[in-house]
C-alpha cells in the first residue's frame, strides 16, 4: 500500500509536469508544430562549445577507474575548490573547496540543506511566487512551508510579510532570484534589508534563521540586470546552485550547495550536509559532470535567444491586453490571468492548443507562467492563438 504522504504528493502533482504530458497527447491529435507547449524549463540553447570540449578531453585522457569510481561524500576535492575559485573570482567572497558540496543539482541541495537543518513541524518560509516543488522538498523532512504572499506589481518580496510569518519554528527562509516562475531579480538593497531582518531575529530570540537562495538562473539576466551575491548581505546562507540552465545540462543532475565558513554552526554544519548528500542516496553528483563543471565553471550560455523571445512574447501580449511584469531574469513571463480564475484560463487555452501553468501552482492565483526557453517559431506561431485566448473571455 502507498504511505500517505506520497498518495498527497500524486493528488497534488505538478501541474507543469502534467502540462508537459498534455502537450504529448494534444501534439498527436494536431500535429507538434500547431501545438505550443511553454510548460516546461527545458532549456533550448546549445550548452557552451566548453561543455562538449571537456567532456572529450576528460573522458578520452582521465584514468576511467578513478573517473567513474567512487568519492568523498562531498565530491571531487580539485573540482570543489576549482569551483569556489570561480566564485570567488566573479563575485568577490571568500570560498574554499570546504565551502562546496557537490550535488545532484539545485534540488539536491536544497533536500541536502533540508535533511540537515529541519526537525518534523520546523517551518520554512517562502515568498510567493515560487516554484511549487519547494512544497515538497521541506515537506520531505516533516517541515512546514509557510507563504509570504506577493504583495507587490514587480514580484519583490514582501519583507513586512517576512517579519509577520517569522516564529519560533522558523528554521530557514528560500528566496530564487532570478525568480521562476516571475523573472523578478532581487537587488541588493532588499537583500541587505533580508539580512537585517534575520539577523534581528537571531539577536532578539538567539535563533539563526538560515537562508536558502535557490540560484540555477543566476547567469541568465537581461538588460545589465546585477544579481548579487546574498552571502556577502548575511553569512547564514546556503546557496543552492544548478548549471543546468547556465550550461544547458538539465539532464545531467550537476549542481552545488555553497556554504560560508562564518555561518552559525559551520564546524556542525559541514559533515551534516556531507553525511546527508549520502544518506538521502544521492551518494554524490555525476563524477564526469563534476569534471566538467570545474572546466567550465566560468562558462554560460548565450542569453540573446531567451531576451529576444522575451522582448517577443511581452511586446506582443501586453499590445493584446495582456498585462505583465518585464522579466529580468530567467526565461519565463508571469502575466495576470483575464479570467480570475487562472486554472479556468489554462484549462481554456487548450482550445487554442496553448500549453500554459496556472499561477496557483506557485502560490500565486490570478496569473499563469510561459517558459518561452522553446524555439524561435514556436513563439511567433503561438501569437494568433494568444490573441483568441483573451479575446474568448
Amino acid at each position: 500500500m502507498l504511505s500517505q504522504s506520497i498518495k498527497e504528493v500524486i493528488a497534488n502533482s505538478s501541474a507543469i509536469r502534467a502540462m508537459f504530458e498534455e502537450g504529448r497527447r494534444m501534439a498527436q491529435i494536431h500535429g507538434a508544430d500547431r501545438v505550443y507547449d511553454f510548460s516546461l524549463g527545458n532549456p533550448n540553447v546549445a550548452p557552451p562549445e566548453e561543455v562538449r570540449r571537456a567532456i572529450l578531453e576528460i573522458a578520452g585522457n582521465e584514468d576511467p577507474v578513478f573517473l567513474h569510481g567512487y568519492m568523498v561524500n562531498a565530491g571531487y576535492p580539485d573540482s570543489r575548490k576549482a569551483i569556489a575559485e570561480s566564485i570567488n573570482r566573479r563575485f568577490g567572497v571568500d570560498f574554499d573547496e570546504n565551502s562546496i558540496i557537490m550535488t545532484v543539482g539545485a534540488a539536491g541541495a536544497m533536500n541536502v540543506a533540508f535533511k540537515t537543518l529541519l526537525d518534523p513541524g520546523d517551518e520554512v518560509v517562502v515568498f510567493a511566487p515560487f516554484f511549487g516543488e519547494y512544497r515538497w522538498y521541506v515537506r520531505n523532512f516533516g517541515g512546514e512551508l509557510v507563504i509570504v504572499p506577493n504583495a507587490s506589481e514587480d514580484f519583490q518580496p514582501d519583507l513586512a510579510g517576512l517579519e509577520k510569518a517569522l516564529s519560533p519554528r522558523t528554521k530557514a527562509v528560500i528566496i530564487n532570484s532570478p525568480n521562476n516562475p516571475s523573472g523578478a531579480v532581487y537587488p541588493a538593497k532588499t537583500l541587505e534589508a533580508l539580512g537585517g531582518i534575520l539577523e534581528g531575529w537571531r539577536k532578539k530570540t538567539g535563533n539563526t534563521v538560515y537562508l536558502i537562495s535557490d540560484e540555477p538562473y543566476r547567469e541568465i539576466a537581461y538588460d545589465g540586470a546585477d544579481v548579487p551575491y546574498v552571502t556577502k548581505f548575511y553569512a547564514n546562507t546556503f546557496v543552492a546552485y544548478s548549471y543546468s540552465k547556465a550550461l544547458s545540462l538539465p539532464g545531467e543532475r550537476i549542481g552545488y550547495l555553497a556554504v560560508p565558513r562564518e555561518m552559525d554552526g559551520y564546524g556542525e554544519i559541514w559533515p551534516a550536509l556531507a553525511t546527508a548528500n549520502r544518506i538521502l542516496g544521492f551518494v554524490n553528483s555525476p563524477s564526469l559532470f563534476q569534471r566538467v563543471a570545474a572546466v567550465c565553471a566560468d562558462a554560460a550560455v548565450d542569453t540573446a535567444f531567451y531576451r529576444e523571445n522575451r522582448d517577443i512574447l511581452y511586446n506582443s501580449l501586453t499590445e493584446m491586453g495582456y498585462e505583465c511584469f518585464k522579466p529580468q531574469g530567467a526565461f519565463y513571463l508571469f502575466p495576470k490571468s483575464p479570467l480570475a480564475d487562472d486554472v479556468a484560463f489554462c484549462e481554456a487555452a487548450k482550445k487554442f492548443r496553448l500549453l500554459i501553468v496556472p499561477g496557483r501552482s506557485f502560490g500565486a492565483p490570478g496569473y499563469f507562467r510561459i517558459s518561452y526557453c522553446v524555439k524561435r517559431e514556436t513563439v511567433l506561431n503561438s501569437l494568433e492563438s494568444f490573441a483568441e485566448a483573451i479575446k474568448s473571455v
